[in-house]
């Protein structure tokens, strides 16, 4: 047998490198549960002022509280929250660039749109649910239904006189109408608008019938007595107007809510996706937080990174048939 003799300070580095691996590792596991160390960028995919903006800005805050580190918030709108979704994708995975998991992005977009520059499924990390914000159906004064019942007699008994509004196609209440339509099997017309506020201008005007549209703006209509609220489209009444019943009261399964989750690119690290998510539990236990959160009419939503994917997975294989039969598409 040949022998080869290293000299000892080789034997020695060499030996050093062995026992620095597991104590790298160690550290660097160590950096990522301390996480965060630093301000922290959270990318909203819809522009400043919507619900989304309002809701990301209050969680932001208290997480800010929580950990004495910014997370600060830049508004990166466009194409129904994929231009957003993209910065996300492409950021680097280190923690200090996460965002908004949204239904638009990474439920409705994925069959909605042709082709997309991110892979909802791959190209992002799952880290918590946050929030729920159900539509509302809503009619102009002067339509004489008083329940969904007896608008969806009213349209049966007239095939292709009425017409229903949202804010886009292939948005949250835009689906919303057309589950109804396939629920109930009515012949009525949907008209998209470029947001719920022209929408609801036409209603308060009583050019447009009826409408979907997430609960914030329309509940300040109904409240008000400008237009008549049918349901709202959650699992649950909504506690901002629990006199209203829910559309699963009459079509069982009737659940499309526009959520929110917290995400970050692929590759994020185990244990930085394990502290961020139980930091953002702590958050929406905050009773302030809530009490914020019921003033948007938005409940708190949190969910496991893991059970976050399956819940993000099961919204898109559910919304898909909905999406197809409506004819939307985006090339």
């Amino acid at each position: 047998m040949v022998r080869v003799l290293l000299p000892r300070r080789r034997v020695l580095a060499a030996a050093g490198g062995v026992l620095a691996s597991p104590m790298l590792a160690s550290g660097i596991a160590r950096a990522n549960a301390d996480w965060p160390t630093k301000s922290v960028r959270y990318v909203n995919l819809f522009p400043a002022g919507a619900t989304t903006d309002v809701l990301s800005r209050i969680v932001c805050q208290e997480l800010s509280e929580l950990t004495g580190q910014q997370f600060i918030v830049e508004n990166r709108s466009g194409s129904g929250g994929n231009v957003g979704a993209d910065v996300i994708a492409k950021s680097a995975p280190d923690g200090y660039t996460v965002g908004l998991y949204s239904i638009a992005s990474h439920a409705i977009s994925p069959t909605l749109y042709a082709k997309l520059p991110f892979d909802a499924e791959k190209d992002f990390t799952p880290i918590s649910m946050l929030w729920g914000v159900p539509n509302i159906f809503v009619t102009k004064l002067s339509l004489p239904p008083n329940s969904v019942p007896e608008l969806v007699a009213m349209v049966k008994a007239s095939p292709g006189k009425y017409f229903f509004g949202s804010g886009g196609s292939g948005t949250s209440p835009h689906l919303c109408g057309e589950m109804l339509k396939n629920r109930a099997g009515l012949d009525m017309q949907h008209v998209p608008y470029r947001g719920g506020a022209p929408a609801m201008q036409d209603m308060l005007s009583g050019q447009l019938d009826m409408m979907y549209d997430n609960i914030s703006t329309p509940l300040a209509q109904y409240k008000a007595g400008k237009v008549k609220a049918l349901a709202v489209t959650s699992a649950e009444r909504h506690p901002a107007a629990p006199e209203l019943p829910t559309m699963s009261e009459f079509y069982p399964g009737f659940n499309i809510t526009s959520w929110g989750g917290l995400c970050g690119p692929a590759g994020l690290p185990p244990a930085m996706v394990e502290k961020a998510a139980a930091l953002t539990k702590k958050a929406l236990e905050s009773e302030n937080l809530k009490k914020t959160f019921i003033q948007q009419a938005a409940t708190t939503s949190w969910m496991s990174p893991a059970d976050t994917a399956a819940f993000r997975r099961k919204q898109e294989q559910d919304l898909a048939p909905i999406i197809k039969a409506s004819g939307a598409k985006v090339d």
